[in-house]
């Protein structure tokens, strides 16, 4: 399957799950045992699956704010509300975490999902904390903040609320369209403040290979609705073509950029396709399940990316790979921004400078 060694996957069959991105359960790299299907001689792994429920439970970590110090990431401070994301996209890079719960990285990812109900409280001891500096808090760096269980569970909403609140600066990646609109007000208020910019990510406007890639994501419709209203609230847009996937789908690029443009998007960037650990064997059992006919050819453009491995995780080379491919798409990319006005400005200015740390229950702020 691959020029690297492939995981073991607990049940897997080449069989598209209804509304999943996963076709099975690799198995986590930290895992001492696995596990394989075998027939007893009636047929079973001939049967359609039980559909699967989604569950989800309490994570009990005890801080919130997560600190990153990579050369190719625009920011140094991260918040992910949830672990687990019900989008079920079959590239996401942050899929290899779920190995760190001992549950598999394929489908416990996608139904297994972890939310933090003490993340406000977590989030005003941190920022309350003598030696915090403000800097932009990014949402959305490994798990999506607006998938459907933010609905009934609100961290996101709660963690925006303290942020605004303390006039601290956030950004925002999402996939996600119906409950970010929710927050419109919130982040309207504080982008009058030059404090929050959000980036819609798009990956293709296909919505049948959309259904397939990202389960219970948006649909491309969705997002470029979700990208005009944020725009005409007066929130700064942007997009994120991610991840570029050599053959299936960066032929697409000028055409997305042409349609986030029309909807008022104001910055775009990309990220080529990533498969780090786990993701590998889930990635390519996916193209054998849904696109068997293209699999050798993506996996070639890859390995061209990644200087004939599967994945590099070099700094500098993870984000865009490297090679002529990676050279053509940049400048395509490059000159379709020019031409649909996009990156005129090349980075949001989000203001720290009206920071205020909360003020703790029990607390007396200080007279000097």
């Amino acid at each position: 399957m691959s020029a690297d060694k492939p995981l073991p996957t607990r049940g897997s069959s080449h069989v598209p799950i209804i509304g999943r991105g996963a076709a099975s359960n690799v198995v986590g790299r930290f895992e001492i045992t696995h596990a394989e299907p075998q027939d007893d001689g009636w047929g079973i792994l001939e049967e359609p699956l039980p559909a699967l429920n989604t569950t989800v439970g309490i994570d009990t970590s005890r801080s919130i704010i997560a600190r990153n110090s990579s050369p190719d990431i625009f920011f140094t401070q991260s918040i992910n509300p949830y672990r687990g994301c019900e989008h079920g996209c079959v590239y996401c890079y942050a899929r290899p975490a779920h190995a760190y719960l001992n549950l598999s990285p394929g489908l416990d990812f996608e139904t297994k999902l972890f939310y933090k109900p003490n993340a406000m409280k977590l989030l005003r001891e941190e920022l309350a904390a003598r030696n915090y500096r403000c800097s932009p808090i990014a949402l959305g760096s490994n798990t999506d903040p607006y998938q459907p269980i933010e609905r009934e569970y609100k961290v996101t909403r709660s963690i925006l609320e303290t942020l605004s609140e303390c006039n601290h600066p956030a950004t925002i990646v999402t996939k996600g369209a119906a409950i970010i609109e929710r927050d419109l007000d919130l982040l309207a208020d504080m982008a009058k403040r030059n404090l929050v910019g959000v980036m819609i990510s798009v990956t293709t406007l296909d919505k049948e290979l959309k259904r397939k890639l990202e389960p219970r994501a948006a649909s491309p419709a969705g997002r470029l609705a979700i990208i005009r209203k944020l725009a005409e609230a007066g929130v700064p847009v942007g997009t994120l073509v991610a991840p570029v996937i050599p053959v299936l789908t960066d032929y697409e690029a000028e055409h997305i950029l042409e349609a986030v443009a029309a909807a008022g998007a104001k910055t775009a960037g990309y990220v080529m396709l990533r498969l780090p650990h786990e993701v590998n064997p889930i990635f390519q059992e996916w193209l054998q399940t849904h696109e068997p006919l293209k699999a050798e050819h993506v996996m070639s453009r890859v390995r061209e990316l990644r200087g004939g491995k599967d994945y590099d995780s070099a700094f500098g080379k993870r984000q865009k790979g490297e090679g002529a491919f990676a050279e053509l798409f940049k400048q395509r990319f490059e000159l379709a921004c020019r031409k649909y006005g996009l990156n005129k400005e090349r980075e949001w200015r989000l203001d720290t400078s009206q920071f205020k740390p909360p003020v703790l229950e029990g607390r007396q702020m200080s007279l000097l």
